[in-house]
């Protein structure tokens, strides 16, 4: 059985078509999860996984900007502190 054309064109119905491109991106997904190595019955503990690690990675990386940030803040105010105790000859020594 051949689909009726019209203008070079193939005519199908449109449930017809829906399952032909489900059917195919099923395909495709599968295709595609395969190349990168996500097939197969662990396919989704190993995306656990991985979203697992991004959620440390992000985790190392606030909790390092942070760090950084307080050693700033505590270093400025260290200077602040030495600089207020030279000021005022608070350790003696000096004319």
């Amino acid at each position: 059985m051949t689909p009726p054309r019209s203008e070079g064109f193939v005519r199908m119905p449109d449930a017809e078509f829906e399952a032909i491109l489900t059917r195919a991106a099923e395909v495709g997904a599968k295709r595609a999860l395969a190349d990168v190595g996500l097939d197969g019955s662990e396919a989704a503990l190993d995306i656990r996984d991985l979203r697992s690690l991004l959620d440390c990675i992000r985790l190392v990386r606030r909790t390092a900007m942070q760090t950084a940030v307080r050693m700033i803040t505590t270093g400025v105010m260290l200077a602040l502190l030495a600089g207020i105790a030279i000021k005022l000859k608070i350790f003696g020594g000096g004319p």
